[in-house]
């Protein structure tokens, strides 16, 4: 079952309670390339609360989920009146995203490495 499509606009993250969810691409010609399955924990659509961009990705429920969230708004008001909370959160996200862009660097360092030869 299709949480959100490549897109689509987004205005909220997705913290994942219950269930797998896999974060997908369409490829022209060859179809769907999963690009992970997240477990119970992870977050994912962060990108759209915090750029206002539309979503980069398809995520997918695998499993029957329980997911909680957490909207733009809501995060501006967190902001605004629980400063302490919205610092964990945003310290917590940073974090995963520059997880998330050190492993896509280790991939695209491997693959232009074979692709030399």
């Amino acid at each position: 079952m299709a949480i959100f499509k490549e897109g689509e606009p987004g205005n909220r993250l997705f913290i994942i309670s219950k269930g797998d969810v896999r974060i997908s691409r369409q490829v022209p010609g060859s179809g769907e390339e999963a690009l992970t399955v997240l477990k119970p924990g992870s977050c994912f659509g962060e990108m759209a609360v915090f750029d206002r961009s539309d979503r980069s990705t398809d995520a997918i429920a695998n499993t029957d989920c329980t997911l909680l969230t957490i909207s733009r708004s809501d995060f501006e008001m967190l902001l605004d009146f629980n400063r302490d909370i919205a610092y964990k959160v945003l310290w917590q996200v940073t974090r995963l995203m520059c997880e998330r862009l050190r492993t896509a660097n280790d991939n695209l360092r491997a693959f232009l490495a074979m692709s030399m030869f």
